[in-house]
């Protein structure tokens, strides 16, 4: 009982080696013939990325500073 275990689960082992090799072996085929055709290769232009001016962090400051001082003077004048 336990040789006819072992056998079958060998002969399982087999038949799973022999799809993986026939999986590798058609994978292996089918990249080799799809790799290049006859056709001129396309040059795409390149990227050219321009830079913009940085701007100070001090400009972002002066309108909550503007509307700041607008409330303590509307405060103020009460």
């Amino acid at each position: 009982m336990l040789v006819a275990g072992l056998l079958a689960m060998g002969l399982y082992l087999e038949d799973t080696m022999k799809k993986l090799v026939l999986a590798a072996a058609l994978t292996a085929a089918a990249s080799t013939a799809f790799a290049g055709n006859m056709e001129e290769p396309v040059m795409e232009a390149p990227v050219v990325v321009e830079e913009t001016a940085a701007s100070s962090s001090a400009a972002g400051v002066w309108i909550p500073l503007v509307v700041l001082a607008i409330i303590a003077a509307a405060v103020a004048a009460d």
